[in-house]
């Protein structure tokens, strides 16, 4: 059994694809006990204060702009919201901080090798950001320090693997 969707109409014919009401293409039947599925209707024009353009021209998109109404903003108290700075971007010199205590904290482990690379590295790219750019990044010091715990942490790992070495040769 098949059924259109739109006016529920159903028939009993499985040779009939289109409702003889309306056209819509027609649905299986379902036979289960859920509801049928509710169609609405299509949505409403909306922008009808702006200007019609004609089927066979296009309108300048300058034109329709021109002709539109500013729209009144909100204002938050204290003036316009182009006054609040955003914060400046910390971020790799954050993370080059915690790379370069975390290099420190697993020397022991040769992870002062990967760890304090990495720490030198960010630090580098957040610091020259800095200079670049003082107003969108900050935390110039922050890398500085990573740059020096991960650069420090990094040749006293490669000390420890050299006199490791050295001393399972010996022994």
């Amino acid at each position: 059994m098949k059924h259109c969707p739109r006016c529920n109409q159903r028939y009993e014919d499985e040779n009939l694809n289109f409702c003889l009401n309306d056209g819509e293409l027609l649905v299986e039947f379902e036979t289960s006990d859920a509801p049928p599925t509710l169609y609405m209707d299509s949505p409403r024009k909306t922008k009808e204060n702006w200007p019609e353009v004609d089927s066979g021209q296009q309108a300048d998109n300058q034109q329709i702009y021109a002709t539109r109404q500013p729209q009144q903003m909100y204002q938050p108290p204290g003036g316009p919201a182009a006054q609040y700075a955003a914060g400046t971007d910390n971020s790799l010199p954050t993370i080059s901080l915690v790379l370069g205590i975390t290099s420190w904290v697993l020397i022991c482990c040769y992870l002062g090798i990967p760890l304090g690379a990495a720490a030198v590295i960010t630090g580098y790219i957040g610091y020259s950001r800095t200079g670049q750019n003082p107003e969108a990044y900050g935390g110039g010091s922050m890398a500085i320090v990573g740059m020096v715990l991960g650069g420090v942490s990094f040749f006293l790992t490669i000390l420890l693997f050299i006199f490791g070495a050295i001393g399972g040769m010996i022994g």
